[in-house]
């Protein structure tokens, strides 16, 4: 039933994406996240607090969290699973924990903005995707960034989501997303956050890790039938240069997408004005261009589309045999 579901969510949200009346009615699952993590960021992030009583405080946060939104996730699906038509309207509401159409949108802005508006529409559209300062960024730090994120969030807002729906339907989909969400707004290494923050930063690295290196291959299958992208490069990258990636799943599918186009993608950036220090993930031209954005989108949409039709011949399987 898991996979099912899933195969119908990922169908759903490339065709309409998020249902404008279904934002209306009950706004976006993360937004609800989001606001408890605040509530108990407020309350319990105490800066006169010890270090050790804020970490305590931050793993309660995320228990808490991932508690009550699996528990309701649960509850929603076996409820909708017993109505006629209640697969439907599961696998809606399981279309708004995925963003593959959402992600490209985003990312086709930033190119388009490149092209027709110029560097400082392009910032604004790449500050959007991205953390990191974007007010100096040239069009290929704006380029870079870009495919960066395109890669990242590949792995953290399309294949992570589907694998933990594979694996435990919409509580699996729905517990990983608060937790993603957790480690956005508080796993942080900053002063406030580093010790708050702990719980949800280490988690996300442990429910990332399998979808990380799924993507990766994903993207090196893609670049294997797409004209001008190299997937012996692409996996020659992964090999080398992922490890040594500041994020432990971050540098997998951004080398796959670096070695597939003959770019060099990560390095150094700035956040809050302080660089940070990372590894480049590939060994090809640092000055990405426009159509290097255009290059990464169509590997993306093919990375897509196999995972997708893995998902729905593995559903067309199961059902077959029972």
């Amino acid at each position: 039933m898991a996979v099912a579901l899933t195969a119908l969510a990922v169908l759903i949200e490339i065709i309409v994406g998020y249902p404008r009346w279904l934002l209306r009615s009950i706004r976006h699952p993360v937004m609800w996240m989001g606001r408890f993590i605040a509530i108990l960021e407020r309350s319990w992030n105490n800066g006169s607090a010890g270090r050790t009583l804020r970490q305590a405080l931050g793993v309660v946060t995320v228990f808490l969290l991932v508690a009550i939104v699996a528990t309701a996730a649960l509850v929603i699906e076996r409820g909708l699973l017993i109505l006629p038509f209640g697969m439907i309207g599961a696998g809606i509401l399981g279309s708004t924990l995925i963003a593959q159409r959402s992600l490209h949108q985003h990312v086709v802005r930033v190119a388009d903005a490149l092209e027709n508006e110029g560097i400082r529409s392009a910032r604004g559209a790449v500050s959007h995707l991205v953390g990191r300062d974007t007010h100096s960024l040239d069009e290929a730090g704006v380029a870079r960034a870009a495919i960066e994120s395109l890669a990242e969030n590949f792995s953290d807002g399309v294949v992570a989501p589907v694998f933990w729906m594979v694996i435990a339907g919409l509580p699996g989909a729905a517990t990983y997303k608060a937790i993603s969400t957790a480690d956005s707004m508080i796993g942080h290494h900053s002063p406030r956050y580093e010790a708050f923050g702990w719980a949800a930063a280490r988690l996300d690295d442990l429910v990332n890790l399998p979808a990380s290196r799924i993507a990766a291959l994903l993207i090196i299958a893609a670049a294997a039938v797409t004209q001008g992208a190299s997937a012996p490069a692409a996996w020659r990258a992964v090999r080398r240069d992922a490890r040594h990636h500041r994020s432990p799943n971050a540098g997998y599918p951004e080398a796959a997408m670096a070695g597939a186009l003959s770019l060099s993608l990560a390095g150094p950036r700035a956040y809050g004005g302080v660089v940070i220090d990372d590894a480049f993930m590939g060994n090809g031209r640092r000055a990405a261009k426009t159509t290097d954005i255009r290059a990464a989108l169509a590997l993306y949409r093919r990375a897509d589309a196999i995972l997708v039709g893995f998902v729905i011949l593995m559903a067309a399987a199961l059902i077959a045999i029972g």
